[in-house]
């Protein structure tokens, strides 16, 4: 597993110390979530089939989740397999390597969202739960989560 890291990668390593993944340092995170995208692209090893991307801060992200979004880009020949959440389209997706190339020479916001459109043909859709979007963005995003608060 890669893990993109980009501020504070310094501290972000101390706490990945020990775990199973490879970091890759975005120098460039400055520039924004693509710059990480590009980073994480690039760094895929030759024989992979294709690339998870997904955000840190969604906990409700499940290794089962994963797991089924890469049986299902197994079972069917398609470049894309996407999540969704109710009516929100969300990370985790799969990107196929032949999308690779698009996803390393975009540039620009929303780089991953432009592969994603230009490819939804394509793209083999999973229903996630909506509770499972929650995402962390700020210390009370944290604290409702613990406290039993669900939203996003």
């Amino acid at each position: 597993m890669l893990v993109v890291l980009g501020h504070e990668s310094d501290r972000a390593l101390a706490e990945l110390a020990g775990l199973r993944c490879a970091p890759v340092v975005n120098a460039e995170f400055a520039r924004g979530m693509n710059s990480s995208v590009r980073a994480g692209i690039s760094a895929v090893p030759e024989d992979a089939s294709g690339a998870v991307l997904m955000l840190a801060d969604m906990p409700f992200v499940t290794a089962a989740m994963l797991r089924a979004l890469v049986d299902r880009y197994r079972a069917a020949e398609t470049p894309l397999v996407v999540s969704t959440y109710g009516e929100v389209l969300a990370p985790p997706i799969l990107y196929g390597r032949p999308l690779f190339g698009e996803l390393r020479t975009l540039d620009g916001d929303g780089c991953g969202k432009r592969v994603v459109k230009a490819h939804r043909s394509e793209a083999i859709e999973m229903q996630w739960p909506p509770s499972a979007l929650t995402d962390l963005d700020f210390p009370e995003d944290l604290e409702r989560v613990r406290t039993g608060i669900e939203g996003g």
